[in-house]
């Protein structure tokens, strides 16, 4: 047991080749062992809304949670830490001492590709979000990693992006989430960024790793890089990143650093400093009792995972509009039934990146809104939304096992060798993208490969059907013997599998219904790719395999309006998925993909009793939101993302979430329109502190649905606010009477936000400052009341001074339940102004 482990007497025994060997990774998810001493190798594993495991490819499945906009949604940090000791347990079930999570960004603007991954644009929100998670996770005896440590809020040109920002903003925006964090639990990690701050990378960045984290916060932790996203050995070891991952190490080698060390370029005990930090971590580790290289299961698939899982879904999604109580719908009552859309059929329940993780399973909206239904709703897709063709190994069989998915053989030489090596098998493989980075084989030479994937499609229409490929290596497709895509003799650079790989190469052939057709693809690993390393020397290979069938975008719009037509009620599932929301590139765009609104607008035109349920990470333009009855937004909601909406849908639950986020009414009007992207290497923070709601109420700005706010299908009075400040000017306590007013029980979220109206400093007109989350039973009143710490309240950060300002005078308190609706306010007085720093 770690009670034995004394770190001093460890790290005095350890040669300078074991130190060094400590502060870097061995492979892509494990630190070194040192089995002398009794130092265990450790697993880290992604990540912010599951845990993969150990493989990409072929990985274990995993229960898969809401993803960390939804999360937030909650408003709920009791909720947050069951999800968090769930995260943990997970954790055990794949062997993993360290969890790559939550990520804490703050959303900037509505197109971040990893927006769906982070909380809030609120700092507040995503610090008391974090609390609850990290707090869940370690409970378990697992190491969290909040991550990116610090403003790694967009992806273009995300390794060498100079986030350029005031103090006060990094300060009051940027570093809050990461202050209320450490401030309210110990983690034990952290993960730095991959960009710049202010001109010097955030790995190698001795203000904030050495002058805030270690000397103003006094934390004591294990910093990690991004993967490959340390630049340096020499800044780095000195500044203060622990460990380099992944392994093997690009900088932290035995003979840069031993050699560095020994000339004395490098002092000794800045080596010594990031290996006591990593023992530490290690201790910690040891004390879980997990094992060294253990096994990953998927016994946690369990009633009680799917019940939590559920209930995170549940209470995530926002019920934005619902005109004259449309919903719920009365199953009994609805006699017919449509459900519209292209996230109808697919599950849209998580991003992309490394955020993404095979699931234990999944439910869509239109198999979970089946269950409600005694006939099975209508159905037609009313219009494509896809970045690339839907997964092909969802629609083939493998003719071996008769089940969905290929056989896939893997071979040392080409389809064109007159004799092939087989060097692996599988056939219990269904998904459609194989990120290759983790596929290891003794067999395999300077990892060259060859993959041949042989499936049967069986058409249920006569029709022409496209078929894709996306590869980082080489690829071609053939249906019955003939070629139909050529990934292989033509390649143009795209910004998949992590900016490596190429566009979808597609092609087109007529196919019968009822005919079954043999489908083959061969596919050649990274090093046949004709792009240059691109990044492919780093990731293996990869390949995604698509198909669908071509439709008239046009016409099926009329074939949607027709069924609208003809029955009572439609649902009409629409929104993104990890194709458009995903690490490596931000979104182009906050409109919906394809000729989504077009449809929505002719559906609501054919059929008004029509409720419109969105789905994705961040926020999209609703153009047609005044003609719409009832809208439901549903983020990514994890394995339990079909059952949750459908829950919703029809009353079984009562929706009690608010939004971590603005929407505003176009992309246009967000903060960051002019500044978001990366500009000859800079990406300018121009809107300062005025980020989210605290710019658009600034400026007076109309948005479409503020921060903070979601209905309910019971309504709700919040009275009697009662506002005191105690004798040492150390606390405010806000109270009020929360009632449930309506019919069914439901839970209402209070929002507390200060401001100061009277200041020599420009300052937003509010900012959260504290909310709960409290339910009621019909008729149900309840007192709330939350304590205010008021140096932490508000502060803001003077630059002059390079301190946290307590100005003296008035402070104004607003409660409601969105950033909109504060209708309830009271003033307090600060008579001592002070300056202060820390924690």
């Amino acid at each position: 047991m770690s009670s034995t482990f004394d770190i001093d007497s460890v790290l005095s025994q350890l040669t300078l080749d074991e130190k060094i060997a400590l502060v870097a990774g061995i492979d892509f998810w494990h630190t070194a062992p040192i089995p002398r001493l009794n130092i265990p190798s450790l697993r880290f594993s992604d990540g912010p809304n599951g845990v993969r495991g150990t493989r990409f490819f072929n990985s274990v499945p995993s229960a898969c949670f809401p993803c960390g906009t939804a999360l937030a949604s909650t408003f709920d940090t009791e909720l947050l830490n069951e999800a968090g000791q769930l995260m943990g347990q997970e954790a055990k079930f794949k062997s993993a001492h360290v969890l790559l999570g939550p990520t804490m960004n703050i959303q900037r603007g509505p197109l971040g590709g990893r927006g769906f991954e982070s909380f809030s644009e609120d700092p507040y929100l995503t610090g008391k979000a974090a609390t609850g998670i990290v707090t869940g996770i370690e409970s378990q005896g697992v190491a969290s990693t909040p991550k990116h440590f610090v403003c790694n809020d967009l992806e273009h040109e995300r390794n060498s992006s100079d986030s350029t920002l005031t103090e006060r903003a990094l300060r009051e925006i940027y570093l809050e989430p990461f202050r209320i964090l450490l401030h309210d639990v110990d983690a034990k990690a952290l993960m730095t960024s991959y960009n710049k701050v202010n001109g010097v990378h955030a790995s190698q960045n001795e203000k904030l790793l050495k002058g805030v984290l270690r000397d103003e916060w006094n934390w004591d932790g294990t910093t990690m890089s991004d993967w490959f996203g340390t630049f340096n050995s020499y800044e780095s070891l000195k500044n203060g990143l622990d460990i380099e991952m992944p392994g093997p190490s690009v900088f932290r080698t035995v003979g840069e650093v031993g050699h560095m060390v020994k000339t004395k370029e490098l002092h000794v005990k800045h080596l010594d400093e990031r290996v006591k930090s990593v023992l530490k971590l290690i201790k910690f580790a040891k004390d879980s009792g997990i094992p060294e290289n253990g096994p990953e299961s998927t016994d946690n698939n369990t009633p009680e995972t799917r019940a939590l899982l559920r209930k995170l879904a549940q209470d995530s999604i926002v019920l934005l509009k619902n005109d004259d109580d449309f919903l719920p719908l009365k199953k009994e009552a609805t006699k017919s039934v449509a459900v519209i859309g292209p996230n109808a059929k697919i599950p849209a329940y998580c991003g992309g990146g490394s955020a993404s993780l095979r699931a234990y399973y999944t439910t869509t909206p239109f198999d979970s809104i089946s269950e409600k239904l005694s006939t099975p709703p209508k159905y037609t897709v009313g219009a494509y939304a896809h970045k690339y063709l839907p997964g092909l190994g969802q629609q083939v069989i493998n003719p071996k096992t008769g089940k969905s998915g290929y056989s896939m053989k893997f071979y040392n030489e080409p389809s064109t060798a007159s004799k092939r090596t087989l060097i692996d098998e599988y056939d219990e493989i269904d998904g459609s993208s194989f990120h290759l980075v983790d596929y290891y084989n003794d067999k395999v030479i300077d990892g060259l490969y060859y993959i041949d994937f042989l499936s049967e499609f069986t058409p249920t229409e006569t029709a022409i059907y496209e078929f894709g490929l996306t590869v980082v290596g080489s690829a071609q497709l053939f249906v019955d013997g003939k070629l139909v895509v050529d990934n292989k003799t033509k390649q143009t650079k795209g910004d998949s599998f992590f900016n490596c790989g190429t566009i979808e190469e597609r092609g087109q052939i007529e196919l019968t219904k009822g005919k079954t057709y043999t489908i083959t693809v061969e596919f050649g690993s990274a090093p046949t790719y004709t792009l240059g390393n691109s990044g492919a020397e780093y990731f293996g290979g990869g390949i995604n395999l698509g198909l669908a069938k071509v439709i008239d975008p046009e016409q099926e719009i009329l074939n949607a309006v027709e069924l609208a037509k003809s029955v009572d009620t439609v649902i009409l599932s629409i929104g993104l998925n990890q194709e458009w929301e995903s690490e490596s590139y931000d979104r182009p765009h906050m409109r919906l993909e394809g000729y989504q609104n077009k449809l929505i607008e002719a559906v609501l035109a054919a059929n008004p009793n029509t409720v419109i349920v969105n789905q994705s990470g961040t926020p999209v333009e609703f153009p047609w939101l005044d003609k719409a009855k009832a809208l439901i937004h549903c983020w990514f909601g994890g394995n339990e993302a079909g059952n949750g909406i459908a829950d919703v849908l029809f009353g079984d639950a009562v929706p009690s979430g608010k939004l971590s986020l603005t929407f505003p009414v176009k992309n246009e009007d967000n903060p960051t329109f002019l500044n978001f992207r990366t500009e000859r290497g800079r990406v300018l923070y121009g809107e300062d502190i005025f980020v989210g709601y605290r710019y658009y109420e600034k400026l007076g700005r109309e948005v479409a649905f503020p921060f903070g706010y979601g209905l309910s299908y019971t309504k709700f009075a919040i009275d009697d606010l009662k506002v005191d400040i105690d004798e040492k000017e150390e606390n405010v306590k806000v109270s009020v009477v929360v009632k449930n007013t309506g019919s069914v029980e439901g839970a209402e979220v209070v929002q507390v936000y200060t401001g100061k109206e009277e200041t020599d400093v420009i300052r937003p007109v509010k900012e959260l400052k504290g909310f709960e989350k409290v339910k009621l039973q019909p008729g149900e009143s309840k007192k709330v009341e939350l304590v205010l710490p008021v140096k932490y309240s508000v502060s803001f950060f003077d630059e002059y001074a390079n301190e946290w300002s307590v100005q003296s005078g008035d402070y104004k308190v607003y409660v409601g339940n969105s950033s909109d609706n504060t209708p309830l306010t009271d003033t307090f007085t600060v008579q001592k102004e002070y300056f202060w720093t820390g924690i």
